[in-house]
């Protein structure tokens, strides 16, 4: 020890200087930190982990958006579920056309208009409301009167689309439904 601190003190300033940059190109070669293929293989692996991640983000945005779809078109059936309650309850047809029925309930009436993609609700001569919501289009409603010798129904067939799709796909709803008063 004695000997390596004499050997220090007696170095001379040139021999100093050499180790000092001895020093300095183990730490540049790698030995003290990262090479540039390290860094690079670390960018890669983090440039692939990203696009998995941005690909999975992207695929549950397009598969909520497709169940929010689904459920916007679900609740289309509620419309018809509507028009088969008012139709069951009716006692007589008072008219039905392609697109409008007026039925006879009671003491009152129960009209249903197919209006400029809508559904429009009407009782009693008074407007209920719209039963299609603003993101369903009703792009078909065909009202047909059957009768036979025991009594009269009425057939619908409901097309709607919801204009969240961009697919624009149009879904079909079928009923047949029985008046009260017809049996």
């Amino acid at each position: 020890m004695i000997l390596n601190n004499k050997k220090n003190k007696t170095m001379p300033d040139r021999d100093r200087a050499l180790d000092s940059v001895q020093t300095e190109s183990r730490a540049l070669s790698g030995e003290r930190g990262y090479a540039i293929l390290e860094l690079l293989f670390y960018i890669a692996l983090f440039s692939i982990l990203s696009l998995v991640v941005i690909e999975a983000m992207i695929t549950m945005a397009q598969s909520f958006k497709e169940t929010a779809i689904q459920a916007e078109l679900a609740q289309s059936g509620t419309i018809m579920e509507r028009m088969s309650r008012e139709i069951r309850q009716a006692n007589n047809i008072s008219s039905i056309s392609a697109t409008d029925l007026v039925l006879n309930i009671g003491s009152g009436t129960s009209e249903f208009k197919f209006i400029s993609s809508n559904i429009q609700f009407w009782q009693n001569g008074s407007s209920v409301g719209n039963l299609n919501s603003l993101n369903i289009v009703v792009t078909g409603l065909t009202f047909t009167q059957i009768i036979t010798t025991k009594g009269k129904a009425v057939k619908i067939a409901l097309s709607v689309r919801s204009s969240n799709d961009s697919a624009a796909r149009i879904f079909d709803f079928y009923d047949t439904i029985v008046l009260r008063g017809a049996y």
